[in-house]
């Protein structure tokens, strides 16, 4: 962590644009406003984008703006993201869910610094640095066609990958004391809450457990045990309780009793159910695009299974 710090530091001094890689919940955001306010562009505006949660439909808006009329709905101009962000940064959180159309707008003003709103033919010229952000792996993706390499390269210049929080256990108890400092401070105006520490238990508790959700789950579960817990110190057990325990479908499936219900024709089909309706969702729709996600060679067999299981998409 010290030396992707370090790195933030020297990326923040050269104003390039930068791709931060990393587990969802590892700190991309805070990153991305530290080398922001580190930076150059300091005096100037960071705006933040989720790019997977906004329709694909609406994303170029979003992005580069629209005109009065442009499309059903836009009642007023619009001036977009670029535009807010001139002179400043624009962080575009999970790059990597951009459809590729939305790519190659985007390709066209990094190369040249400007764009056309939607619904108009005015060219409009912006200073913009782009700081990414993505878990997912954006070479992977380019070779299934799914992002483009010549965006991958625009972006990738200053990459910085941020570690899980499960390979940093030399440094989780001080992160945890931090966290629940800001906990301590964000509650104090709440009726009846006394100021917690961590206990030794807690913190053996904390450095065993693998927090798959990272920076943020750990946060979240400190925040949980802080408001149950009625004493001065959290404690193993209250953080265990305040622990959120994801479904795991691969243990459903395989502690199922041998009985007159059991139909492991049914229990096959379980799996394709579960997980289709997630990749045609990942990818708009496009069966080829969530074939692909699927690890499923041909569309033609997603198509098949949609029809066999009564999958509806």
């Amino acid at each position: 962590m010290q030396r992707a710090k370090q790195r933030a530091q020297r990326l923040a001094d050269m104003d390039v644009p930068t791709l931060l890689l990393g587990e969802s919940g590892t700190g991309k955001e805070l990153f991305a406003r530290a080398i922001h306010h580190a930076g150059q562009r300091k005096n100037g505006p960071f705006i933040p984008i989720n790019c997977g949660a906004i329709p694909s439909e609406l994303i170029e808006s979003k992005l580069f703006g629209h005109e009065r009329g442009a499309f059903t709905g836009a009642n007023k101009e619009s001036p977009g993201c670029f535009r807010d962000a001139d002179g400043g940064t624009l962080f575009l959180d999970e790059i990597g869910e951009l459809p590729l159309e939305a790519q190659v707008r985007l390709l066209r003003v990094l190369q040249e610094g400007a764009f056309q709103p939607v619904g108009s033919n005015k060219e409009i010229k912006v200073d913009v640095r782009i700081i990414a952000a993505t878990h997912r792996n954006l070479l992977e993706m380019t070779a299934e066609n799914l992002f483009r390499l010549d965006l991958f390269y625009r972006i990738a210049v200053g990459i910085l990958e941020l570690p899980p929080l499960n390979s940093r256990t030399g440094e989780i108890g001080e992160l945890a004391n931090h966290l629940i400092g800001e906990i301590n401070k964000d509650l104090a105006d709440q009726p009846g809450y006394r100021s917690k520490k961590i206990s030794v238990s807690a913190k053996n508790f904390i450095v065993q457990h693998s927090w798959p959700g990272n920076v943020r789950e750990l946060r979240s579960t400190l925040l949980r045990a802080a408001i149950w817990c009625n004493g001065d110190n959290l404690t193993a057990k209250d953080l265990k309780d305040a622990t959120l325990q994801p479904p795991s479908i691969s243990t459903d499936l395989f502690s199922r009793q041998l009985d007159h219900s059991f139909d492991i024709q049914k229990i096959i089909g379980d799996i394709p159910r579960h997980y289709v309706p997630m990749a045609m969702k990942a990818s708009g729709g496009n069966k080829t695009k969530a074939a692909k996600l699927l690890g499923i060679k041909s569309q033609q067999v997603l198509t098949n299974w949609i029809d066999k299981y009564d999958i509806d998409v």
